[in-house]
């Protein structure tokens, strides 16, 4: 419990919480990818309670999301461990602009279908004009 609170409360991390009738439904965090040279590239982490899946709660929390990162100045966000199996989330991401960029042999220990890959997942948060 200890490590979870520390990694999802850093210092550089901005963390969020969807609501819905007054009862958190999910959340997310936003924080550079890397510190230093790569800090201009940012991760983010989701959590969506069980019974508000499928509900368009991810997706309401992913625009929020990308919409802060530009806000707060970031060109590009990744997300460095989205597993194979995550079917959902994998459809998502690419309906707002994601692509796969890499992919990680069995790097998941899924409790059900054993060792499943993991997709590094980029997109790039620059208007045309500014890519340069």
């Amino acid at each position: 419990r200890e490590d979870a609170l520390a990694y999802w409360f850093r210092a550089d991390t901005q963390t969020y919480v969807a609501e819905k009738d007054g009862t958190v439904v999910g959340t997310y965090i936003l924080r550079p990818n890397q510190l230093g040279p790569g800090s201009h590239v940012a991760n983010a982490a989701f959590i969506a309670a069980s019974n508000a899946q499928g509900s368009g709660v991810g997706r309401a929390m992913a625009e929020h999301c990308l919409a802060e990162a530009r806000q707060m100045g970031f060109r590009a966000m990744q997300f460095n461990f989205v597993v194979s199996t995550n079917a959902p989330a994998i459809h998502l991401w690419k309906q707002l602009g994601f692509k796969i960029v890499g992919t990680l042999p069995g790097a998941f220990r899924h409790p059900e279908k054993g060792y499943v890959d993991v997709h590094v997942m980029y997109r790039s948060l620059l208007d045309a004009s500014e890519a340069s």
